[in-house]
């Protein structure tokens, strides 16, 4: 397999992995990405501005559970 193809190969099975991944986040969740979706519309309604950094902490929030969830997943397939 080429460099290119080993690349998308390992993409592709990232991707596949992001459903178990979020759901191992569990409950917290939810409220995270309620928050950051919130933020978000908000600031691309008429009148709003969408910045980048705009909901830096939502999106913090929802990306540490998912990491810490995506970790734990991680090792317990080893």
């Amino acid at each position: 397999m080429s460099a290119n193809g080993a690349l998308w190969g390992r993409v592709r099975s990232r991707l596949r992995a992001f459903p178990e991944h979020l759901a191992a986040c569990g409950a917290e969740v939810s409220p995270q990405a309620s928050a950051y979706g919130r933020c978000v519309q908000a600031s691309t309604d008429p009148g709003g501005r969408l910045r980048k950094d705009l909901c830096v902490r939502e999106f913090e929030a929802l990306r540490s559970c998912f990491a810490a969830a995506a970790k734990k997943t991680l090792m317990g397939s080893t």
